[in-house]
């Protein structure tokens, strides 16, 4: 990474920077994100939540940030893929699988995410959220998931690019 980073904006979630002639995003004060697959019985939990930037609803895996609240700022996140997954889906794991470090749009934003995967899993809450995020659960079966997806386009959903996992041959 070069000395020459500009800090053209900065809040308290992100910060825009340019380097030369690169203009990125990045997430600010070293916040990071968990992504959560949880697969049970044959089927996929997944999310809808309305998407500022879509500008809809999209169809998402659980996921969450890591360290976004200065009380948390050294959270673990296997921990808080744990307490994302129950607070978004009313699912608790017994367990979580650090599947590795990804980056879903290298082009354009700096962030990471770890990908997790869910073990062990019990339905304990309706799920749905905290305060203000109004997030509606999908346990879909895998089999049935081309065409639940196929459904929310029609819906006019947007489809995030991490259930690329699941595509299968039509």
């Amino acid at each position: 990474m070069s000395e020459n980073i500009e800090v053209m904006w900065e809040g308290r979630f992100i910060t825009a920077k340019r380097e030369g002639k690169w203009e990125y995003v990045s997430r600010s004060r070293g916040i990071k994100a968990a992504v959560i697959l949880a697969i049970e019985a044959g089927h996929v939990l997944l999310v809808e939540q309305y998407r500022v930037p879509l500008g809809k609803n999209c169809i998402e895996l659980p996921a969450g940030l890591v360290g976004d609240h200065d009380d948390k700022a050294d959270e673990d996140s296997a921990l808080a893929a744990i307490r994302e997954l129950e607070e978004e889906t009313g699912y608790r794991a017994e367990t979580m699988e650090n599947c590795g470090e990804y980056y879903s749009s290298p082009g354009m934003v700096s962030e990471s995410f770890s990908l997790f995967r869910a073990g062990g899993l019990s339905k304990v809450s309706a799920g749905g959220g905290v305060d203000g995020e109004n997030i509606t659960v999908h346990r879909v079966a895998l089999a049935e998931l081309n065409e639940f997806l196929d459904q929310k386009r029609r819906e006019g959903a947007g489809i995030d690019v991490r259930l690329l996992l699941f595509l299968q041959p039509r």
